[in-house]
């Protein structure tokens, strides 16, 4: 499975030292530079970014519309705005995104989707993870990731916890 990803989920990952569950489903991850530039400024808040400049399946390319991505600018970030043009050009199985904004243009475009949450949750599946419920807390407690108690039940009984 090939991933193109934009920030928040390689920060939610990072954040909390599991950036290996998305490497364990994924092949290849293709981040625009932006993002990686993105979540290189976690170091100065003290995070250990080694794993991510250590990660052979994180691989940097850069999308060629780059009047598509300034259009995208107008209502999204750059990591989004980069992050969907670059699934748009190259076609991966998913591009992974959490914002709503961001998951509503590339649907637009036919881009799937898949959120931190759809990632855990095939992670589950393929017994890379035994549990989901003790990594959406951590998410919540040490990454400030959100979720609805309603989306947290569906997950869970997904998942069959």
């Amino acid at each position: 499975m090939i991933i193109a990803s934009d920030t928040s989920i390689l920060s939610g990952l990072l954040l909390i030292d599991r950036l290996k569950i998305l490497g364990d489903i994924s092949n290849e991850v293709i981040i625009p530079k932006v993002v990686l530039d993105e979540l290189l400024v976690l170091k100065d808040f003290g995070y250990e970014l080694a794993t991510i400049q250590q990660t052979a399946w994180l691989k940097i390319a850069e999308p060629k519309n780059k009047v598509l991505e300034e259009k995208f600018r107008l209502v999204l970030d750059k990591g989004e705005s980069a992050a969907i043009v670059l699934a748009q050009e190259l076609k991966p199985d998913y591009l992974a995104i959490d914002e709503r904004k961001g998951r509503e243009v590339a649907e637009s475009l036919g881009i799937p989707v898949i959120s931190l949450v759809g990632i855990l949750i095939v992670a589950k599946k393929r017994n890379i993870i035994d549990k989901v419920q003790p990594i959406m807390d951590e998410l919540m407690e040490k990454a400030g990731f959100r979720i609805s108690k309603k989306l947290y039940a569906l997950v869970l009984s997904e998942c069959g916890e």
